[in-house]
């Protein structure tokens, strides 16, 4: 049996959508998903905000176990370098130079003619080259290109290192037949395509992108470019079915988990949602969502490290020494989870002088009014005024918060629970704020819950505003 790789572009396509803008954390749990049905590439999008999307890829690169992470590298060398710097942890790193080669896309894209995109394709290829040996070159619209020049575009790729070249039909015009015989008579034009992997990508112009990919396969492609959810391209739910149903008529096979593929189908689905609104919890923030490990008084400083990288954190050595101090005199007593965990790193990690200060707040709600909050904090010694409605009491804190600082920050994560028993109970609250790609968190103790919240969001804020000033 011959197996098919899949690569999902998911991430790389909600970017150029701006109804799909994803969170961090949403890119994050999609990546997750992607991992879990054993999809065998994660293809992201090209880096814009290189400090934030950097920072996302170097995270996903440390948090999945099974796939590989395919990294686009622009049209420079420093981009490169910057892509590699992204993805240079993860298991299995691949970089992938996508260039258009029609000729209207090759003017309007890059902006350069033949003989440049060909010196282009050179010096990204033999760049990539240079730090790994997964290269994956794209020969974006190669259905719309001149076929000598097409010819000449692979050739130069494959002699400076590439490994697998992939096929776009980037206009989806073409029929499965069609794009079954562009692949064949490619192989038997340019031979060195028989000593790399070829892939297949299409869009579904025509709904007929999965027939496509699998008649490229049934030409000699050996692996299929796909989304999670979506219509723009081949699913890679549809490629699984086809795959299970005839896949041994045909000798091939794939490795994606299909016990767990409409579960996690259905997840990135909901995480990938078109969403408008204010309300900081307009990300789906849930607080049941979360990491699962379990650590105790066996792990060392390392495993803490990776915890809390697995949790969003990139820790100072200073901040790590002093969250393992605090870690272990829990974990003497009892396992500490991954929301213990959390509260710890937001109780001692990045401590710093309050730039802002909770003077009072007044809430009001109830059944058939919208809730309402009257905040007032103090910063340099003087006093600022919210007052916002929200879906909740919480929910209108958080955004009366916002009105005062003038900012709206990702929330990443909120988690509220009782640390003491009866009617007199502690709660405590862990808010969990994203600014410029890095994660801070702040913890807030109170016997209102609702008070516990408010300091927890100003401790978070706190941070943020100290470091970046």
């Amino acid at each position: 049996m011959r197996n098919v790789k899949i690569t999902d572009m998911t991430l790389r396509q909600c970017a150029n959508s701006a109804e799909a803008a994803l969170s961090f954390k949403e890119k994050l749990e999609i990546a997750k998903a992607l991992d879990k049905m054993k999809v065998d590439y994660i293809e992201a999008a090209p880096l814009v905000n290189i400090k934030t999307d950097a920072l996302l890829m170097r995270t996903i690169s440390t948090t999945v176990e099974n796939c590989g992470v395919s990294m686009p590298v622009g049209y420079t060398a420093e981009e490169v370098d910057t892509a590699w710097a992204a993805i240079s942890k993860a298991k299995k790193p691949r970089l992938h130079v996508i260039v258009p080669l029609s000729t209207v896309q090759m003017e309007y894209v890059c902006r350069k003619k033949p003989a440049a995109v060909l010196e282009m394709i050179k010096e990204l290829v033999t760049r990539c080259k240079s730090y790994c040996d997964d290269i994956d070159f794209t020969a974006d619209d190669a259905s719309r290109a001149e076929p000598d020049f097409l010819k000449q575009a692979i050739e130069i790729a494959i002699s400076c290192g590439a490994s697998t070249v992939t096929i776009s039909d980037t206009a989806g015009s073409m029929l499965p037949d069609e794009f079954g015989a562009f692949i064949r008579g490619l192989e038997e034009s340019i031979p060195a395509l028989q000593n790399v992997n070829v892939a297949a990508q299409c869009l579904n112009e025509l709904n007929m992108a999965a027939a496509c990919a699998v008649t490229a396969v049934g030409s000699g492609a050996v692996e299929i470019k796909a989304i999670a959810t979506g219509d723009s391209t081949a699913t890679v739910s549809d490629i699984a079915r086809i795959i299970r149903l005839r896949g041994e008529d045909f000798g091939i096979c794939c490795g994606i988990n299909m016990m767990e593929i409409n579960r996690l189908t259905t997840q990135i689905e909901w995480l990938t949602r078109s969403k408008k609104g204010s309300s900081p919890f307009d990300t789906g923030i849930s607080t049941a969502q979360g990491s699962d490990f379990v650590l105790n008084s066996y792990d060392n400083i390392d495993a803490v490290s990776k915890a809390a990288l697995q949790l969003g954190y990139e820790l100072s050595d200073d901040d790590l020494n002093k969250v393992f101090e605090s870690f272990k005199n829990v974990a003497d007593k009892k396992e500490v989870s991954a929301r213990e965990l959390d509260a710890i790193i937001a109780s001692v990690a990045l401590q710093v002088p309050p730039t802002y200060r909770l003077v009072s707040y007044v809430i009001n709600s109830g059944n058939i009014i919208s809730a309402t909050a009257s905040l007032v904090l103090e910063k340099d010694g003087k006093e600022l005024r919210g007052l916002c409605a929200g879906d909740g009491s919480i929910d209108s804190a958080f955004l009366a918060i916002e009105q005062i600082i003038g900012t709206h920050y990702e929330l990443d994560d909120f988690q509220i629970q009782a640390v003491t028993e009866g009617r007199e109970a502690v709660g405590t609250a862990v808010v969990k704020l994203r600014s410029n790609g890095k994660l801070y968190s702040g913890r807030g103790i109170s016997t209102d819950i609702i008070g516990a919240s408010i300091h927890a969001y100003i401790n978070a804020l706190n941070k943020i505003v100290y470091e970046e000033n």
